[in-house]
């Protein structure tokens, strides 16, 4: 699954990329449904191989740009920008499949005992993406002619309401496993080894964003 989805979603892999590239071949996400399904059982199969034999979770793939963890983001990226920005009907299967992702990351996150998140989380806490990174992305889909819902507000409350269930367990995975490049994933987590001083965490995730451009200058 991690290997395939370098045709839809590019290497390193990409939410954005990967819905651009269904809409450019096919026109709609209709043929979607039954790659949820599939993701949703991948999910089920991580959770069940990364806790009972450790050393998966830091298995590298011999492709440099090739990670679980960066996967794992990028199809649960796809699917919450899927459900939050695209003006299509809702995929139930795309639902259960974020619910799916975001259980079994914090599963594996459970067994290291060393990546604090909040298992009930309020829909408007702090995620690390930014809403003009939101922006960018919702500009990007609209430029694509992918059908974007008319209320950009909306869309970025129910897309942050989506990923405050993944976000710092993905960060926290993707910085364990020194994860490779990947945007909105390991990326973080370059920014996230530079905090900002005098900064608690939830100033540090509001703030940090404004220092990716410079950061990834040095990259």
């Amino acid at each position: 699954m991690v290997a395939l989805l370098e045709v839809r979603a590019g290497s390193p892999p990409s939410g954005l990329t990967f819905l651009q590239r269904v809409y450019r071949n096919q026109g709609n996400v209709e043929s979607l449904s039954s790659a949820w399904e599939r993701w949703e059982e991948w999910f089920a199969a991580i959770e069940e191989s990364h806790t009972s034999l450790v050393a998966l979770v830091f298995f590298r793939s011999p492709m440099p740009d090739r990670h679980w963890i960066t996967a794992a983001g990028a199809i649960l990226d796809a699917a919450a920008l899927l459900d939050s920005v695209v003006d299509e009907p809702r995929q139930i299967e795309c639902v259960l499949m974020i619910r799916a992702g975001y259980v079994s990351l914090r599963r594996i996150a459970d067994f290291f005992g060393t990546i604090p998140y909040n298992p009930n989380p309020d829909p408007t806490e702090p995620i690390s993406i930014c809403r003009e990174e939101f922006d960018e992305v919702y500009d990007d889909m609209l430029n694509s002619g992918i059908p974007v819902k008319a209320d950009r507000e909306q869309a970025w409350r129910d897309f942050s309401g989506w990923r405050v269930n993944y976000d710092r367990v993905l960060l926290g995975l993707a910085r364990l496993t020194s994860a490779p490049y990947a945007v909105w994933s390991s990326d973080r987590t370059m920014l996230d080894m530079r905090h900002i001083p005098g900064l608690s965490p939830t100033e540090d995730f509001i703030q940090r964003p404004a220092y990716e451009k410079k950061f990834k200058k040095q990259v």
